[in-house]
């Protein structure tokens, strides 16, 4: 049995952690080394005992939390070296489940299994058969990223997450390649917590179906207008103030037809570029 990673690999976790923090635009709340307030009361419920502020998480507690709740649910010690810590740290981060999900689409066409984020043994053969650990890292990493940059929360924290992407990603290609990995930093707004459900939304295709209705509709009076100047030609001052009307209309409906064509377009693009980061598909 290969050697664990565990202790090497929360050293650095830790190091991106930080201490205490508790911003108002975190959805983790106030969190302790990466502990949120939510999952040490959790954890202090398991044991029978009352609930107390994160702040004061004992050693021994946080690293029963680590172990049970990060490392055990991504089946670190099943990953080869670097893997294991890239995929642990996405789960402290983003939750276990959505860092599987990363590793999973990495994989490609060697994972033949469902993508819904748990490490089953068809994930565990699928990673025990690729042969460029190095690769997968790099893969891995850039779902991730791509994922934190369609969070509403990434005009405040995308900084230190993109940081803390780019020393997890150097961490563990090193180890993957027999290297010494660099010390991992701490920079503010990287331990933020991210989660899917603050993901920003696609735009909507509600408004180019009105925008294209809205066009025929209004080439359809533009038509009718056109017919009722024939019959009032005889009428020349009717005749082409209509003529100028059906001109204009004609105009801004094409222009809304075609606007409305265009943004479904781009609506369904984006959509498609959304799950596609969000891994919905």
């Amino acid at each position: 049995m290969a050697v664990s990673r565990e202790q090497e690999s929360l050293v650095h976790v830790l190091a991106h952690e930080g201490g205490y923090s508790n911003h108002p635009d975190d959805p983790g709340g106030a969190t302790m080394k990466g502990v949120t307030q939510r999952v040490y009361d959790a954890y202090r419920r398991s044991k029978g005992l009352a609930p107390r502020s994160v702040k004061a998480i004992t050693s021994q507690e946080l690293f029963e939390i680590y172990d049970r709740q990060y490392w055990d649910a991504v089946k670190g010690d099943q990953l080869p070296a670097g893997v294991d810590y890239v995929v642990f740290d996405g789960a402290v981060n983003s939750g276990p489940k959505q860092s599987i999900i990363w590793l999973q689409r990495a994989l490609g066409s060697l994972y033949e299994g469902r993508v819904d984020g748990v490490m089953g043994l068809g994930t565990i053969a699928a990673v025990q058969s690729c042969n460029d650990h190095d690769a997968l890292i790099d893969r891995i990493c850039d779902l991730r990223l791509a994922f934190l940059r369609h969070l509403t929360t990434w005009p405040t924290f995308g900084k230190g997450w993109g940081a803390r992407v780019a020393e997890v990603r150097s961490i563990g290609q090193a180890w993957a390649t027999g290297a010494t990995p660099q010390a991992a930093s701490f920079v503010d707004g990287g331990q933020a917590k991210a989660f899917i459900e603050d993901a920003r939304t696609a735009p909507a295709v509600a408004p180019a179906d009105a925008a294209t209705g809205a066009g025929a509709g209004g080439l359809g009076v533009s038509g009718y207008l056109y017919d009722l100047q024939s019959q009032l030609s005889p009428f020349s001052y009717t005749s082409e103030w209509i003529g100028k009307v059906v001109v204009i209309l004609a105009i801004v409906s094409a222009l809304l037809a075609i606007g409305g064509i265009g943004w479904r377009w781009y609506a369904k693009l984006k959509a498609k570029r959304f799950a596609a980061a969000l891994g919905a598909v």
